[in-house]
C-alpha cells in the first residue's frame, strides 16, 4: 500500500533557549561536577542580609524549609507580598515542617546504572526505579534490580522496581541517508520492505498501517516533531509530506509513528513484552507498567499470572480514555503517559485527561504517576524552564502519588540536578497545600475507611506523624489516600508490601518482625523511628489499629493510640511533657468485619 504524506509542521528537537529557572542545590551542582555548575552561570556568593520584618522572616523561612529556589540572574526567588502565601500556616508548622510525600519516579540508563550513581539517586530521594524495556537488555536491567537489592540490604532506603513493557509500537525502518525536505516535498510510508528512503520512501513495520489510515488523517512523528497529512492511500503505502519550513532535515529512522486519534489494531502484549514479564517474574519486580492499554481485558490477562506484582496501566492512547473507568477499576494504578496520549489526542485535551486519570486513582484509592517531558529541557540544559516547574507543582496539586524523569536520569547530562529540581519543586508546593485534606467518600465505604480518615484528621490537628502496622498494606494505602500533612511510617514483615509502599503518597515503609506482644512491638517500633531520625524523644505519635486482617485485635475492635515517644535519660525530663500517659480512643463494632 503506498500512502503520500504532507509535513505541516515540523518542531526542533532542542528547547528553545532562555532565561531558565535553576531550581537546584548547590550539592547536585558538585555531584554534577564543575563544569557544569560553571554551564549554569549560577552566582553562588552570598547577599547582604538586610533586616526582615516578622512576616518576611516566616515566609524566608518557609522557603528554607522547601530547600529554595535559585534563579539563573544569580538571586533567589522570595516570597512577595503579592505571592499565595498562608502565613500563618507557615508559622504552626515552622519548628515541624513536614517532610516531602510526593514520590519520584527515576529512569535508569547510561546515566545513572552504575553502583555510584544509582545510590546518590537513592540519597538524594528517588523512590521507584523505572526499567525502561525498549533499551537494553535483560542482563543489564538484572544488574540494575541487584543494585537495588543491594541498596535495599543496606538500611540506606526502600526502593521499588517499575518493569515499563515496550508494548506494541509502530515505527519507520532504516533510512541510507537524513532525507532533506522542502516546501511541497512528498514523502511515502510503506509496508515494502527494503524502502530505506530512497526516493522519499520509508518503510514501516506494522502490515495493517494502511488499513487504520484514512485521507486526511494527520501522521505524528515522535508525538509530533514532525506532522503530516495522508493525501493519497495505496493498496501498499500512504503518501503524506508537504513540509512547510523552508528546509529541514527529517531524520526518520527508526521513529514512532502515530495517528493522530487513532489506536493501532496490535495486541497490547506482544511476545517480546511477554518475556519481559518472564524476566520480571524472575528478578522479582515490585510493579509492571504496561504500554498501550486498550481495554480491561488485558490487565485481567496480565494479573491471572503475576497476581503478586502491582500492575500499572499507562494511559497513553485513544482507547485507552475511551474505556479509562473499566481500567481503572481493574489495575492496581495508573501512569499518566502523556507523550503518546499528546500524540494520540489533540495537546489542548492533555491536561484534562491527566487530571481525570489522577482524580479517577484518588477515588478509588489507586497510586497514581505523571510522568513525561517534567523536566525535558534538563536533559541538556542545568536548569528548568518556568513551564516545566509550573507542570511538576501542578501535578503535586492535583494530588499525584509519583512524578516521573525519564531521559533526564537516564542519558541526561545533569541527572542529580534533575532530580534536586523536582524534590525541592514538590516539596515547596507541598508546603502551600497543608490545609487540603483530600476527598471524603465515606458514603459506602466500611469502619476502615472512617478510620482512615479520622485518623489523618487527628494527626494533622497534633502535626503528627501516623504509625500503622501492616501485612497487606491495605491500611497504609487508605491513610495514604487522604493524603496527611505528616509521614506514614509503615511497619510491615512481608518485603513484598514494604516495597509497594514505596509508591504510595506519604508512606514510608520499613521492614520489621512482628512480636507475639503488642506492646513489645509498639517499642520496637518507635525505637527504630529514633534511630532513623524520624521521631524524637517528647513527640507525638498516632497508632492505627484497623484493617482487613487484626494484628493484636479481635476483628471487631479498632483503635487509635496517641503515644508520647519516650525521652532519651540525657534529656531534660524536667520540662512539660504534653504526651503524658498513652490516650486510647477504642470503638467497639457489634458487628465483626467483612
Amino acid at each position: 500500500m503506498l500512502c503520500s504524506i504532507s509535513a505541516l509542521q515540523a518542531k526542533p528537537l532542542a528547547v528553545r533557549p532562555g532565561r531558565r529557572q535553576a531550581a537546584c542545590s548547590a550539592s547536585a551542582a558538585r555531584r554534577d561536577g564543575a563544569a557544569a555548575a560553571s554551564q549554569s552561570g549560577l552566582d553562588r556568593s552570598t547577599p547582604q542580609q538586610q533586616p526582615q520584618s516578622p512576616k518576611r522572616r516566616v515566609e524566608a523561612a518557609a522557603l528554607a524549609l522547601a530547600g529554595g529556589v535559585t534563579l539563573s540572574n544569580g538571586g533567589s526567588l522570595q516570597a512577595q507580598p503579592d505571592m499565595d502565601i498562608d502565613t500563618a500556616a507557615f508559622q504552626d508548622y515552622r519548628d515541624n515542617p513536614p517532610a516531602r510525600k510526593t514520590k519520584i519516579v527515576c529512569t535508569i540508563g547510561p546515566t545513572s546504572c552504575t553502583r555510584e550513581g544509582l545510590f546518590q539517586l537513592a540519597d538524594a530521594g528517588m523512590s521507584v526505579v523505572r526499567l525502561n524495556m525498549s533499551h537494553g537488555d535483560h542482563a543489564s536491567h538484572k544488574a540494575v534490580v541487584d543494585l537495588v537489592r543491594e541498596y535495599n540490604s543496606l538500611g540506606r532506603g526502600n526502593l521499588a522496581v517499575m518493569l515499563d513493557t515496550k508494548g506494541p509500537e509502530v515505527r519507520s525502518g532504516d533510512l541510507a541517508a537524513p532525507l532533506q525536505l522542502s516546501a511541497g516535498d512528498k514523502v511515502t510510508f510503506t509496508i515494502v520492505e527494503g524502502a530505506d528512503g530512497t526516493d522519499n520512501r520509508i518503510g514501516v513495520n506494522y502490515d495493517q498501517f494502511v488499513d487504520d489510515a484514512s485521507v486526511g488523517d494527520m501522521l505524528l512523528v515522535d508525538g509530533g516533531i514532525m506532522s503530516l497529512q495522508v493525501e493519497r492511500i495505496t493498496d501498499i503505502a500512504l503518501v503524506p509530506a508537504r513540509c512547510r519550513p523552508a528546509r529541514c532535515a527529517c531524520r526518520c529512522r527508526r521513529r514512532h509513528l502515530n495517528i493522530r486519534g487513532k489506536s493501532a489494531n496490535l495486541p497490547a502484549i506482544t511476545d517480546r513484552d511477554w518475556a519481559d514479564i518472564r524476566f520480571g517474574i524472575e528478578v522479582g519486580v515490585d510493579f509492571y507498567a504496561l504500554s498501550f492499554v486498550r481495554d480491561a481485558a488485558v490487565i485481567y490477562e496480565l494479573k491471572d499470572g503475576t497476581s503478586a506484582i502491582g500492575v500499572l496501566a499507562k494511559i497513553e492512547s485513544a482507547d485507552s480514555v475511551e474505556h479509562l473507568e473499566e481500567i481503572l477499576d481493574a489495575v492496581d494504578g495508573a501512569m499518566v503517559a502523556r507523550g503518546d496520549l499528546g500524540a494520540e489526542l489533540p495537546v489542548e485535551e492533555v491536561p484534562y485527561w491527566q487530571s481525570k486519570i489522577v482524580q479517577g486513582c484518588r477515588r478509588r484509592g489507586k497510586p497514581c504517576i505523571v510522568a513525561t517531558n517534567m523536566l525535558e529541557s534538563m536533559i541538556q540544559n542545568p536548569t528548568p524552564t518556568r513551564a516545566e516547574v509550573s507542570d511538576i507543582a501542578i501535578a503535586v496539586r492535583e494530588g499525584a502519588d509519583a512524578v516521573m524523569l525519564s531521559g533526564e536520569t537516564a542519558y541526561g547530562r545533569f541527572p542529580f540536578k534533575s532530580l534536586d529540581t523536582m524534590t525541592t519543586v514538590a516539596r515547596r508546593t507541598e508546603l502551600s497545600m497543608l490545609k487540603y485534606h483530600g476527598t471524603r467518600r465515606l458514603a459506602d465505604q466500611g469502619l476502615a475507611e472512617m478510620f482512615a480518615y479520622h485518623a489523618v484528621t487527628m494527626a494533622n490537628t497534633l502535626k503528627t506523624s501516623l504509625v500503622v502496622f501492616s501485612r497487606k498494606g491495605n491500611m497504609p494505602a487508605l491513610l495514604s489516600h487522604y493524603r496527611p500533612d505528616y509521614p506514614i511510617y509503615c511497619f510491615t514483615e512481608n518485603e513484598l508490601v514494604q516495597r509497594r509502599m514505596a509508591l504510595y503518597h506519604s508512606v514510608t515503609a520499613i521492614y520489621m518482625r512482628f512480636s507475639e506482644q503488642q506492646e513489645v512491638t509498639f517499642d520496637r517500633a518507635i525505637g527504630m523511628l529514633k534511630e532513623r531520625g524520624h521521631a524524637k524523644g517528647g513527640q507525638l505519635v498516632a497508632i492505627v489499629q484497623s484493617g482487613r486482617q487484626p494484628i493484636w485485635r479481635t476483628a471487631s475492635t479498632h483503635a487509635i493510640q496517641v503515644r508520647a515517644v519516650p525521652q532519651d535519660p540525657a534529656e531534660d525530663l524536667s520540662s512539660d511533657d504534653e504526651g503524658g500517659p498513652v490516650a486510647k480512643f477504642p470503638i467497639q463494632q457489634q458487628q465483626p468485619e467483612s
